[in-house]
């Protein structure tokens, strides 16, 4: 097998976008129409789910390493910056909001979290964000707690101290 052209290794921790933090529990190669192929094999505990994708679909996918302890702080404490409102109806903020979760980063998930978290202190959120809210909220209570090595209670303490701010 050619390990070398994988990017993530046996027993690292990823964040998969939409599904929440997983980790490679093997790394397998299939044959597929007569080709052999590199899989990554992540099993994602919130779900329950085991998924097999393709080495060179990794990029395309938006699976990523999880970031460093700096970043994840940095990406705590941007949650108190000013929130500055989507002036848009709810299907396009949705919209808007799916894509920000499916580009995976701290960051972009960070203002999902932020951005719902406001609109729901004015109104009540549609279902559907009601959902995008709460994967994306788990998303980053699991990526940070697996970062800085603190109990996702911990995290979620400081997360919702933040957006009180």
């Amino acid at each position: 097998m050619a390990q070398e052209e994988t990017e993530f290794v046996i027993g690292q921790h990823v964040v998969y976008p939409l599904q929440g933090v997983g980790i490679v529990k093997d790394i397998k190669e299939r044959e597929l129409r007569g080709e052999k192929i590199l899989f990554y094999v992540i099993y994602i505990s919130v779900s329950d789910m085991t998924v097999s994708i393709p080495v060179s679909k990794i990029k395309d996918s938006g699976i990523r390493a999880l970031v460093d302890a700096e970043k994840a702080e940095k990406a705590l404490d941007s949650i108190s910056d000013k929130y500055e409102p989507l002036n848009v109806d709810w299907k396009a903020r949705y919209q808007i909001n799916v894509e920000l979760v499916k580009e995976g980063s701290i960051e972009s998930i960070v203002k999902v979290v932020q951005g719902l978290y406001h609109r729901s202190k004015i109104k009540e959120l549609p279902v559907q964000e009601r959902k995008l809210y709460d994967s994306a909220l788990g998303i980053l209570i699991d990526e940070c707690s697996f970062t800085l090595g603190k109990d996702p209670e911990e995290i979620e303490k400081i997360i919702f101290s933040h957006l009180e701010k």
